[in-house]
């Protein structure tokens, strides 16, 4: 993976905490349960695809 490509996975995972992060602030102002819940799915998508991306960083780094 170039340097490049790695900066980009970088900035994405970082994308991809900050999208957490907002959830997770979103859902703690929320009063309607069903929104809560649909903000809740988006988190765990969001936290999946941090996963992710971050294993991806982690195998390319250790090889």
């Amino acid at each position: 993976m170039t340097q490049k490509e790695l900066l980009y996975l970088e900035d994405a995972i970082k994308h991809e905490q900050n999208l957490i992060e907002i959830c997770d602030n979103t859902i703690k102002n929320l009063k309607d349960e069903d929104l809560k819940t649909f903000i809740k799915s988006q988190q765990k998508t969001h936290k999946t695809i941090e996963k992710k991306l971050l294993k991806l960083m982690e195998d390319e780094i250790n090889g």
